[in-house]
């Protein structure tokens, strides 16, 4: 079933061009005019992601986001938000609103469709790991299967052999990579380029035999490899 994202623009334009180009690339998409009509529909349908203008009737797009993350089961819902305010006190404002990614027009499709499936993987790890989360608290088996003495042992050894594989840096990266922060953030918080931050992911998959950073992640936390 394909992932539903929710465009709200009050330019018909930019609403059929994005719309088209995310439905070609295999979206269900629903649109919507103002912020006041896309609440509704966020309620109706909930989307699997936002993107939004700024500047619209009724209701604009900073209000949106915040009546959005006022509910708490979209507080986690990814929201990107297209406007041709370029400032930074307007882009400081789009993220104070909630806002994942501040996308400034003109904007190639490629671009934006790209970080719509940056923050869709992102946001798939966030709620595996919640869900994850939720049945180890509720005493919910997360398998049905048992090992015995020696599988726990290989378990161990196996667990031992790739931790000790990974540099301190690539564990560094690992653990930020699975709170599902970008390279820029990562980057930020280990005072590295995003490019220099790209070459530890692409050093872990290849370790891991993983082939993108989702697999990584459920790797690392099937084999305890993060906290």
């Amino acid at each position: 079933m394909p992932l539903t994202i929710l465009v709200v623009d009050d330019d018909l334009g930019t609403r059929l061009s994005v719309s088209d180009y995310l439905e070609l690339s295999g979206y269900s998409v629903i649109t919507a005019n103002d912020g006041r009509e896309a609440l509704v529909m966020v309620d109706d349908y909930h989307p699997d992601l936002i993107v939004t203008d700024i500047v619209m009737p009724q209701m604009n797009g900073y209000e949106l986001v915040r009546r959005v993350r006022q509910q708490p089961v979209f507080r986690l819902l990814p929201v990107i938000l297209l406007t041709a305010r370029t400032k930074t006190q307007e882009r400081i404002m789009g993220y104070q609103s909630g806002c994942d990614l501040y996308l400034p027009k003109p904007f190639e499709l490629e671009e934006l469709a790209a970080a719509i499936r940056n923050l869709l993987e992102r946001s798939q790890i966030i709620q595996s790991e919640y869900r994850f989360s939720h049945k180890e608290s509720l005493g919910i088996p997360t398998s049905t299967k048992t090992g015995d003495a020696h599988n726990s042992l290989s378990t161990q050894i196996q667990k031992s052999h790739l931790h000790s594989a990974l540099t301190h840096r690539e564990q560094e990266v690992l653990e930020l990579l699975t709170h599902g922060l970008s390279n820029a953030d990562m980057g930020h918080q280990l005072h590295l380029s995003p490019r220099t931050v790209e070459k530890y992911v692409s050093s872990l998959l290849r370790k891991t035999s993983t082939s993108n950073r989702a697999e990584l992640v459920r790797f690392a936390m099937k084999h305890g490899l993060v906290e």
